[in-house]
């Protein structure tokens, strides 16, 4: 059986943190698909948000996560694409719940206001946060509905 993969990818203002992250995911098991940036040098963060998002869209990897200094930019460059949904998420109790009533695939932290030990702990709980469905999966419906008409088709 092989390993599931999370595509990782940051700008200049996460670029620590995801250096930092790495090694950590692949600690738990994960291959890891890193689409940078590599390094502290300005960049714009639509760049490797779109290749993290369209690589979970794709099936190319089951989980995505995205950090840049608010996770604000990366989070909506994110949800534009179909079959995405991502969340920004501060503690464990936003990365539970984006996970358990949302199905979020795509994680995103803010450097700025998640340092790495809470990171940690906040893709912990988001990896083993399984979807709870039920009223949520109607909802859910409703937003695949939406992205048919509106979304981004990768």
């Amino acid at each position: 059986m092989s390993r599931k993969k999370i595509a990782v990818g940051c700008d200049h203002g996460g670029f620590i943190l995801k250096e930092k992250l790495i090694p950590f995911l692949k600690k738990k098991g994960l291959a890891v698909l890193d689409v940078g940036t590599f390094s502290q040098v300005s960049m714009d963060y639509p760049d490797t948000a779109i290749q993290v998002a369209s690589a979970v869209a794709k099936k190319r990897a089951a989980y995505g996560l995205l950090i840049c200094k608010s996770g604000i930019g990366n989070c909506i460059v994110a949800n534009k694409v179909r079959g995405v949904r991502a969340a920004l998420c501060y503690n464990k109790k936003a990365a539970e719940l984006s996970r358990r009533h949302n199905d979020a695939n795509v994680l995103v932290l803010g450097a700025l206001f998640v340092p790495f030990k809470r990171a940690r702990e906040i893709i912990d709980i988001w990896l083993k946060t399984s979807f709870e469905g039920g009223r949520h999966a109607r909802r859910v419906q409703k937003i695949e509905r939406i992205e048919k008409i509106c979304g981004c088709p990768f």
